[in-house]
């Protein structure tokens, strides 16, 4: 079946305005443009348009899903696999929030009791999930399971108190980094203070410390591109500083 610009707009739910748009940057192009200067659109296009409207569900940026789906080995049954594999994870984490939610309404609505760990575990578990999304095969592969598994309980099971710390913690460790990082010198003592920061930051959430953990750690900031930008947008080169840094703490300490 073919569609033009208004009737693949009724039936998608976007607009023509924005189907033009893509048309323009040549993220979704037509079939074809009839005689009358229509842009006509096939089953293939109607099948693409889904596959950008599941990525931007996705939050992923119009450039990035045009380099995906224009890809010459792009095959839509693996995007689809996948697609239902992170709407299931974000499903369930809406589901946590969900359910936080409700028990906090019950409680000021029931007097139901409520523990304050319980206020946050909704938004502790998002936040697990996102990392476990994002780096938890790397970091499984390089601590265990048991370890990781630990450390994800030591986080739902924190106090409201100590969540607060702990964010504000690692809230001060980014104001931090580009005033030591202007230093030039991870020995110096601003240097020391972010690496100390860093561990008070850590100890939140691991179960067991070790010297040569934090450093591995350190090294993953570098050699992982996805961290390495996490800390560099705060300043140029803070990833390898903020490493030298606790490199340099762990001698002396």
């Amino acid at each position: 079946m073919e569609y033009t610009v208004s009737q693949l707009a009724e039936l998608s739910g976007v607009s023509g305005r924005t189907l033009r748009y893509y048309d323009q940057i040549g993220l979704l192009k037509p079939a074809k443009v009839n005689e009358s200067g229509y842009r006509i659109y096939s089953e293939e296009e109607v099948d693409l348009l889904q596959q950008i409207l599941f990525f931007r569900e996705l939050n992923i940026s119009l450039r990035e899903i045009k380099d995906i789906i224009h890809q010459p080995d792009f095959n839509q049954i693996d995007a689809l696999r996948r697609h239902y594999d992170h709407l299931l994870k974000k499903r369930s984490r809406l589901d946590q929030i969900i359910a936080t939610v409700e028990r906090t309404i019950a409680s000021k609505e029931r007097d139901v009791p409520m523990k304050d760990n319980e206020k946050f575990s909704g938004f502790k578990k998002q936040l697990i999930d996102e990392n476990e999304q994002k780096y938890g095969k790397e970091i499984r592969e390089k601590y265990g399971d048991a370890t990781v598994d630990a450390s994800h309980a030591k986080m739902i099971n924190m106090s409201q108190e100590d969540y607060r710390n702990w964010t504000k913690l690692g809230e001060e460790i980014m104001v931090l980094l580009p005033k030591a990082r202007q230093t030039n010198d991870p020995a110096s003592e601003i240097a020391l203070e972010l690496a100390r920061k860093h561990k008070d930051w850590l100890m939140y959430t691991w179960s067991n410390y070790s010297k040569e953990a934090h450093a591995n750690l350190a090294d993953m900031y570098v050699a992982d591109e996805r961290f390495a930008a996490y800390y560099n947008q705060y300043v140029a080169g803070g990833a390898g500083f903020l490493r030298d840094a606790i490199k340099h703490f762990l001698e002396v300490k």
